[in-house]
């Protein structure tokens, strides 16, 4: 028996991402991130969040946060629509230097369209969910438009350019992307997201780590396993690692929050 964790890996492939999708661990996470991000951020700021999924991270923070603006972003068109249906929003494609590689959230699309999963999948769990303006309603989805999103864009996280160059963020925010893509993409990230951190702003990453001197839960390792068996590519990162591409960008840890499920919230700054 899976010992500390919410669920087991999801090994299935999805070709298309229907218009309002769901993740059951996106739903249970989100209140505990946002929780952790509440102590984290000022007041007020714009945040650009790489990798979106489904939209409920975005849709439950802009409505927790409401001093923020949010880009929500993604790298496969299909997710747009989710994304768009959860936070009232039309989705946006014109998004240039979009290349094949894709990774998401909270057991979002990956590349070729798989679903990645993630440790925090339950089955069986219901959909019917509230957010904390009480904007979000059965299945997840956003009843209203929320003012502090603007419309979805395409984002692929290798592309050499992200947005307009002069576009800068006080929070970037990627959740449960790194261990279903390739160990480059963490490069990118870090590398993209000093290109577009304003001054004083900070990278916020969110998943499953490995760590030196800390015991890894059998879930987590079961986890990896499942992953790597899946995808050579795809896996655990182990936190120094990750530490040592933030410097080759210029980022350093600033923070690490231990959150349920043995995930970690990291805050990245320059």
């Amino acid at each position: 028996m899976i010992e500390c964790v919410e669920c087991i890996f999801i090994h299935e492939f999805q070709l298309y991402m229907p218009p309002t999708a769901f993740s059951a661990a996106a739903d249970r996470n989100k209140a505990h991130i946002l929780t952790t991000l509440q102590t984290v951020l000022p007041p007020q700021g714009s945040a650009l969040e790489v990798a979106s999924g489904t939209g409920q991270h975005v849709a439950w923070f802009a409505a927790g946060l409401p001093g923020w603006t949010w880009q929500p972003t993604d790298a496969r068109p299909e997710a747009l629509a989710s994304i768009a249906a959860y936070t009232g929003q039309s989705p946006h494609e014109e998004t240039p230097g979009r290349s094949q590689v894709s990774s998401s959230p909270s057991g979002g699309l990956t590349q070729g369209g798989r679903f990645g999963g993630t440790h925090e999948e339950t089955p069986g769990r219901s959909q019917v969910s509230s957010s904390p303006s009480g904007g979000l309603t059965q299945g997840g989805r956003f009843g209203g438009t929320l003012a502090n999103v603007h419309p979805p864009l395409l984002l692929d996280v290798m592309a050499p350019q992200w947005l307009p160059a002069d576009q800068q963020f006080d929070l970037i925010y990627c959740a449960n992307m790194l261990h279903i893509a390739p160990w480059p993409v963490c490069a990118a990230l870090m590398a993209g997201s000093a290109r577009h951190l304003a001054p004083g702003g900070v990278l916020v990453t969110y998943g499953p780590y490995l760590e030196d001197g800390v015991p890894t839960s059998p879930g987590n390792l079961a986890f990896d396993v499942s992953l790597r068996t899946d995808n050579p590519a795809w896996g655990i990162r182990r936190r120094e690692d990750v530490e040592a591409a933030a410097a080759q960008a210029g980022l350093h840890l600033r923070q690490r929050h231990a959150m349920p499920a043995n995930n970690l919230l990291l805050v990245w700054a320059a």
